[in-house]
């Protein structure tokens, strides 16, 4: 007799122990992943880079879910949910081992493979965790799980925020005043002993992240698969491809744009702050504001989700409120715009957890394929923040060459950038609207 268990004869309370350990791996690639807002300014001043070449930071960790996601499902499907989720602590272990090197060096390249390997590890890791707790219940209350999964990953998030803002950009305000005056071997010994500050907390995260890789093994973890639409309900013959899903396939780009923005709001907002003239001391938790507001959401959608709200009407919400404060960010300044950046994690929370059960109705024994391709949709945080990077350096040249000073033309440069978050929002509330129900007939 199999072990697999549907979501159907999974109970709520032999749910809860997977739910907890889900939501501390969530935990784990939140930290992760969010410490690069603070990274992003870090990278620009160690290897004196434009900001378009910055936001590499978030193209080289983004960009794996692209390359990784199909290797990914296919390991998944060999090794299972548990090991995969084990295999990917190892191999982002590893990537926070080749900060060491790359610190010694001082070689952005270094960093950039260092990002992108600990990319891969969380593709293995979100590959496996995603659809696992998507499927662990009932598929009209995912939304809700994934909110609680999201909870814990951007508290980790701004604690990661926070803990290496505090590391990496203590004093660089300091530091950047001393290079403009300082001579070349005088500013190689400055910049070199900045660069050393990654070592330590990098060391401290592989032997976490080791560690925590042979735990999971141990976990108690059921096994679990994703029922498909049944014909004789829907009236259609059984699906032979992956290709006959068209509500997946616009899942994966309403998820790429999504990630695209949630990148923006968190990974540009110190950067913005720094362009604005706010000091970085005050600048440096401006990502944590952004995270924050997200938990908060995060909290009301476990609260309404799906028992007040469904989970296509908390992505209607959430893209007409995205596409407002957009236009907030463009039309304000000073600390009034930052702030309006930062309510884009209120905007952006739901989203997520909304668009993943969306999209997986019905796939059935496609799930962990399609799972698959919408974590490749990820690499929208790979795509996206760049494109803001090059607008603001193309708006700031510009502005410059029409005679406007260059602290000026760099704040209204970083402002002009949020423009792109526009037709992101457009196309996630067009699925959350019509795109979301496209090949799928009623029972």
């Amino acid at each position: 007799m199999s072990n697999n268990q549907t979501p159907n004869s999974t109970s709520e309370k032999n749910t809860l122990v997977p739910i907890l350990i889900i939501a501390g791996l969530f935990f784990i690639f939140g930290f992760v992943t969010w410490i690069n807002g603070a990274l992003i300014p870090f990278m620009k001043t160690i290897n004196e880079l434009t900001d378009a070449q910055s936001y590499l930071v978030a193209s080289a960790s983004y960009i794996s879910f692209v390359v990784m996601a199909l290797p990914a499902s296919y390991i998944i499907n060999k090794i299972g949910y548990k090991k995969g989720m084990s295999l990917g602590l190892i191999i982002m272990a590893v990537g926070a081992l080749i900060f060491i090197p790359a610190a010694e060096a001082r070689t952005y390249w270094m960093f950039l493979t260092a990002i992108f390997i600990q990319g891969a590890g969380m593709t293995l890791l979100q590959t496996a965790s995603n659809p696992y707790i998507t499927i662990l219940g009932p598929i009209e209350s995912a939304a809700k799980r994934i909110a609680i999964m999201g909870i814990a990953n951007k508290v980790a998030g701004g604690l990661g925020s926070v803990i290496f803002g505090a590391i990496l950009l203590s004093g660089i305000d300091e530091i950047k005043e001393k290079l403009m005056v300082v001579d070349a071997s005088e500013k190689a010994t400055l910049l070199n002993t900045m660069a050393d500050s990654v070592v330590t907390p990098y060391i401290i995260m592989a032997v976490v992240l080791v560690v925590l890789g042979l735990l999971i093994l141990k976990a108690p973890l059921p096994n679990v698969e994703a029922e498909p639409i049944e014909a004789s309900k829907t009236g259609e013959a059984a699906k032979s491809s992956i290709f006959q899903f068209p509500h997946l396939w616009l899942g994966v780009l309403a998820l790429f744009l999504y990630v695209g923005v949630e990148v923006i709001a968190g990974d540009t907002i110190i950067s913005y702050g720094i362009s604005l003239n706010i000091p970085v001391e005050e600048s440096k938790y401006f990502t944590l504001y952004t995270l924050m507001a997200m938990v908060a959401t995060y909290a009301i959608g476990v609260f309404l989700i799906p028992k007040y709200m469904s989970q296509a009407t908390a992505l209607k919400s959430s893209a007409v409120l995205g596409i407002l404060l957009s236009f907030c960010i463009v039309f304000t300044t000073g600390f009034t715009s930052v702030l309006f950046v930062a309510a884009l994690g209120i905007a952006n929370a739901l989203v997520w957890p909304a668009i993943w059960p969306l999209a997986l109705t019905g796939l059935g024994k496609f799930t962990k394929t399609a799972s698959a391709l919408l974590i490749m949709a990820i690499s929208g945080g790979a795509i996206i923040p760049p494109l803001y990077g090059a607008m603001v350096d193309s708006k700031k040249e510009s502005l410059i060459a029409l005679g406007s000073e260059t602290t000026q033309a760099t704040a209204e440069a970083a402002s002009y950038g949020y423009w792109i978050l526009l037709p992101c929002y457009a196309f996630i509330l067009y699925y959350a609207f019509f795109g979301h129900k496209l090949g799928l007939k009623k029972a």
